[in-house]
């Protein structure tokens, strides 16, 4: 009886090709080996288009002159708060190598969060700012970010200026890729600018309030809470179905504040590791978050021996994932689905 080969997973990369893309078409063959300095890898051949190419074409391993493994433990020491000076050291590499590779895999974690980072159910938001400086401390910049609270999902987030504008891309960023039936629970603090974005792009269609500290000496002496859009018996019955929380809070998105600053060298306190250019700190935010959402095991999400992921408490995988798995990833398009949030959102204003 003659033995059956495995089906050829591989996609033909060349975008000329009418296979490109298209994997397990039967157009893929075997080609033979290539050698490496201490192994050897697989090629393939295209029959429609004729290109050779390897398994790594097209992946941020391509021609990195060393293992995948080292690529894979340089990502994880940098989403840990290792700087690029202490991985060079430790793996024995150039610092401009590692710069390198990270950039390579800010790239491919970006892509991978855009694909995969669709069609979450929104239930509980809260939003919070991270101050930092870039270069100098006469150069501040700052961080907006969201956590979904329910699945601590950290669906997206904006570098730049405190501003309205920030605000309200972020939140065209998070209703493009998320949908909703329930009124949202929002919390945040009392930054103007957000009650003027929600009430813009929700109206109605939220509960919104805002939690004010005050502090003296470094201590929280006071604490507000108002609620600025929806009944008192609507946030009730918010608080009611939530899981978390029991009253207006922004704990969650300060505690994630907390791990963002942990899993970042340039956010550290009193660090030489600072970022001097933007694009590098979005770049390593990108990987972070990519990290945070797929890879990293969160300690609220244990239920018995198993130990979830945000993206596996928000039904976007079904288990956790690795650099390796991302990187090498083929993942399909989803749609964007604002206008459905949007008739949604038209309905709700409608009928109020």
């Amino acid at each position: 009886m003659p033995r059956q080969q495995r089906a050829i997973r591989q996609a033909c990369p060349n975008t000329k090709c009418q296979m490109y893309g298209q994997s397990a078409q039967g157009n893929i063959i075997r080609y033979g080996f290539f050698r490496l300095k201490r192994s050897k890898r697989r090629r393939y051949r295209c029959k429609t288009c004729g290109q050779t190419f390897c398994s790594t074409t097209a992946t941020v391993y391509h021609r990195i002159h060393n293992s995948r493994n080292i690529f894979d433990e340089v990502c994880i020491l940098s989403a840990n708060g290792v700087s690029k000076s202490t991985i060079a050291t430790v793996k024995r590499l150039s610092w401009n190598t590692v710069s390198r590779w990270l950039e390579r895999a800010a790239q491919a974690a970006k892509q991978f969060s855009e694909r995969r980072l669709r069609g979450f159910v929104l239930q509980e938001l809260q939003l919070d700012e991270i101050r930092t400086f870039m270069d100098r401390k006469k150069r501040p910049i700052w961080i907006i970010t969201v956590i979904e609270v329910w699945s601590r999902l950290w669906p997206s987030c904006v570098l730049g200026r405190r501003s309205c504008r920030n605000i309200r891309k972020l939140f065209r960023d998070l209703l493009g890729k998320s949908a909703f039936i329930d009124p949202i629970l929002i919390t945040t603090d009392g930054f103007a600018p957000y009650e003027w974005v929600i009430r813009r792009m929700f109206g109605s269609a939220c509960i919104y309030g805002q939690v004010i500290k005050t502090r003296r000496k470094n201590r929280v002496v006071a604490i507000d809470r108002k609620l600025l859009i929806g009944s008192r018996e609507q946030l009730e019955d918010a608080l009611y179905k939530s899981k978390d929380s029991d009253t207006l809070n922004t704990s969650f998105v300060e505690r994630h504040n907390l791990t963002i600053r942990q899993g970042s060298s340039y956010l550290h306190r009193r660090t030489t590791a600072h970022a001097r250019w933007p694009h590098r700190l979005q770049e390593h935010l990108e990987l972070l978050r990519c990290h945070y959402n797929f890879i990293r095991p969160h300690m609220a999400l244990q239920f018995g021996t198993i130990r979830r992921t945000p993206a596996m408490q928000a039904g976007l995988t079904s288990r956790p994932l690795t650099f390796r798995q991302i990187f090498t990833s083929r993942v399909p398009v989803v749609f964007i689905i604002w206008a459905w949030n949007r008739s949604v959102l038209t309905n709700q204003r409608k009928a109020a």
